[in-house]
């Protein structure tokens, strides 16, 4: 029996599984913490990494290993191989000034979104890597002028697993680097008149590889993949394919779907980006989502079944109490300073069901609109499938239907990323113009009728809130 490794180095953690290459089966795991923070030292997930491999009984049996990690996060590395300093990950919104410069050096509003658009397939927001590199260039010109290499965090676990020094050994894959906004998911190339514009100049970057591909090799010998972005990974865990939205919840919110052609929405709303076999993923994110649960639950003094208890003893649309979730900010709508609120306090609804019920139905109204944004675009939701942290919440399984105006598919809880991972591994033991197809595990179907007040409750309070800080 062939094993593969499947890796998902995400925002809080690592996690690592070692699945039988034909079948997929579940052979072992492991998993380790990551640090808290907006802007952390890539050498942390280098030892959580390592210390989920030991976990995981280690990698010597394995015929292949593949990396996914969180998007955009910049790693800058100097000619000698090392880390220019802590990465900034794709939650620091420190660049939102960079992000709107650089859309307006393009010309600014519908114009400058259009330009970027159709370049890159998105439109510059904080969470991506060019607007990260543009705030070192302006707020640390030291530590710029020593970069020689910019990657992401799952290209230098990638690079790093297979012992390489040199910055000419740096790979990614289209998913991945169709988060930058210096690479072009229709054309398929860099776009280094812009990392230029934003940087001053172009530093070494990842060679991008096709779905198979061999990235490296470990020290006995296993090919890499060529790994990707936790999103396009989850696509490919969960076997999304065209005619999919997947709503995952996890750090952030995601809205997804597989296509067969290229995005450029010139809103920016949704980000054009590229998936892990070849086709395209157009995405719209928010920066708060399974958090949003655990601030509730912290803020009740309960734990997450509890809140989602209380969430169901509530009614539909919390008698009006609503929660706009923006607890750091909101990258969709692109409100970077923006802070949370609740609206339609009262006696009736100063409960802890009803704040439990508007902190679930305000998440879930957040990536509602990212659907419908979706869906304007030309998306196709032949069905919903709801994946990530968040969706182990009974309230938000039952919840969803009533929010989105469909029924949701749930597949059994999973490491769908790490999964992604294992299967592109798997593909490239196998080879072939197509990947493996693993059995699917068991779904279950959540079905109820929408409640058209949530939403509309939600957009009057959405609208409210301001791009400022409070105070």
């Amino acid at each position: 029996m062939a094993l593969v490794a499947g890796v998902d180095s995400s925002t809080q953690s690592c996690k690592v599984v070692i699945r039988d290459a034909e079948t997929g089966a579940l052979v072992r795991s492991g998993r380790a913490a990551h640090p808290d923070g907006t802007e952390v030292d890539p050498r942390a997930w280098w030892e959580a990494l390592r210390q989920a491999i030991a976990e995981a009984g280690g990698l010597d049996d394995v015929a292949a290993v593949a990396v996914a990690g969180q998007q955009h996060g910049m790693v800058c590395l100097d000619e000698a191989g090392e880390v220019v300093r802590p990465a900034l990950l794709w939650n620091d919104t420190r660049s939102a000034a960079a992000a709107r410069d650089l859309v307006e050096e393009l010309g600014g509003g519908e114009v400058g979104g259009r330009a970027w658009a159709e370049a890159v397939g998105s439109v510059p927001v904080a969470s991506f890597t060019v607007t990260k590199l543009r705030w070192l260039a302006r707020h640390e010109p030291e530590n710029a002028a020593r970069v020689a290499a910019v990657c992401l965090p799952h290209d230098w676990l990638t690079w790093r697993l297979g012992g390489a020094t040199g910055l000419d050994a740096l790979r990614t894959d289209r998913g991945d680097a169709s988060g930058t906004g210096y690479w072009s998911p229709s054309t398929g190339e860099y776009r280094p008149d812009l990392l230029e514009r934003a940087f001053g100049r172009v530093p070494v970057l990842p060679a991008v590889l096709g779905p198979a591909e061999v990235a490296g090799r470990l020290p006995g010998g296993a090919p890499l993949g060529p790994g990707t972005g936790d999103n396009a990974a989850a696509a490919f865990g969960v076997g999304a394919v065209a005619g999919d939205v997947v709503v995952s919840i996890g750090t952030s919110g995601t809205v997804f779907s597989v296509a067969d052609t290229p995005a450029a929405d010139p809103s920016g709303t949704v980000a054009g980006f590229a998936d892990a076999t070849g086709r395209y993923l157009p995405l719209v994110c928010t920066l708060n989502a399974a958090r949003v649960l655990d601030a509730a639950a912290a803020m009740l003094g309960v734990g997450l079944d509890e809140l989602a208890k209380l969430a169901l003893g509530a009614p539909a649309g919390a008698d009006g109490l609503v929660m706009v979730p923006y607890l750091e900010g909101e990258r969709t709508p692109n409100r970077p300073l923006a802070t949370g609120a609740v609206h339609g306090l009262t006696l009736r609804t100063s409960t802890p069901g009803h704040l439990a019920r508007a902190a679930v139905e305000g998440m879930l109204c957040a990536l509602a609109d990212g659907l419908d944004a979706l869906l304007a675009q030309g998306a196709t939701a032949n069905r919903i499938i709801l994946v990530g942290g968040g969706a182990r919440s009974e309230a938000v399984r039952r919840i969803a239907p009533e929010v989105f105006g469909c029924p949701v598919l749930v597949p059994e809880p999973g490491e769908y990323v790490a999964d992604g991972a294992a299967r592109q591994a798997a593909w490239v033991v196998q080879g072939g113009a197509e990947p493996p197809v693993w059995s699917a595990g068991e779904s279950r179907e959540y079905a109820g009728s929408a409640v058209p007040a949530i939403r509309e409750q939600y957009a009057r309070a959405r609208d409210l809130i301001l791009d400022r800080p409070a105070g």
